[in-house]
């Protein structure tokens, strides 16, 4: 558009934090809305340059190609830890994971759990949809009860499954944890919301405070097998009271 000779005014653009490789991800998943407003928030900040992502196995595990930061790939659920060997070697660097649910809350709970206990000064974005997205719809530790999936067929069973383990509830517990907060993406409040808790949570990071963690309840059309919009629906009234949005540990006031 020539802005010199149209009456339009550009207001809205895509940050140069994020390259122009067209997302692989399904219609109405979550992913590429927080992809895009946490490379908002580091072009914001002015620290693209001084920015190192680190991205797993699962959905996210492309992130690399959408993102314009330095990035390093780990092995499945092993992202907070090499993280953590990230920013102990370069500790002026801002240091983030952005991780799935069935990579953070199965097999990288130990990573997680004993990164956030050692206090590790860095981002760990989790998004959580309650289903193994990339592999075909199973079963995740984040499933609710009653849920269909692909291995749970006639719904999530406590008896024989277990109950949904609540990551964030048990990051805020611990001592190393800074800023704990829930968010999701699927109205533009929310994801205004989420976007001051990257702001606040890279911020903070220089204190050399503690780790910050965000859970960001997102849907999985594609998994769930449902329409985008029913997928929002399904999501308000069935996770987000098991997993209700919102701050559960925030700094204290000096």
């Amino acid at each position: 558009m020539d802005t010199a000779t149209s009456p339009m005014q550009l207001v809205y653009k895509k940050p140069e934090t994020l390259t122009d490789t067209q997302m692989h991800y399904c219609p109405g998943c979550g992913h590429g809305v927080v992809h895009r407003v946490l490379m908002e928030v580091v072009e914001e900040m002015g620290i693209q340059g001084k920015t190192i992502g680190v991205a797993p196995v699962g959905c996210s595990v492309f992130a690399y190609n959408y993102m314009n930061v330095d990035m390093q790939e780990a092995p499945h659920g092993r992202a907070s830890a090499v993280a953590t060997g990230i920013k102990r070697v370069l500790p002026e660097k801002y240091v983030f994971s952005y991780q799935g649910d069935g990579d953070l809350a199965a097999i990288g709970t130990s990573e997680t759990i004993h990164t956030v206990n050692r206090g590790e000064n860095i981002l760990m974005l989790f998004i959580n949809n309650a289903i193994y997205g990339m592999t075909g719809g199973q079963m995740a530790p984040t499933s609710i009860l009653g849920q269909v999936t692909s291995t749970s067929p006639y719904g999530r069973n406590s008896d024989l499954m277990g109950f949904p383990l609540k990551m964030t509830e048990l990051i805020a517990q611990l001592p190393g944890a800074y800023y704990v907060t829930r968010q999701s993406v699927h109205t533009a409040g929310a994801v205004r919301k989420l976007k001051k808790a990257i702001e606040a949570s890279l911020k903070y990071q220089p204190l050399k405070k503690g780790t910050c963690f965000i859970e960001v309840v997102s849907n999985c059309p594609s998994g769930w097998k449902m329409t985008p919009a029913e997928a929002n629906v399904w999501m308000e009234k069935n996770m987000f009271p098991l997993y209700p949005i919102g701050d559960l540990k925030v700094p204290k006031q000096n």
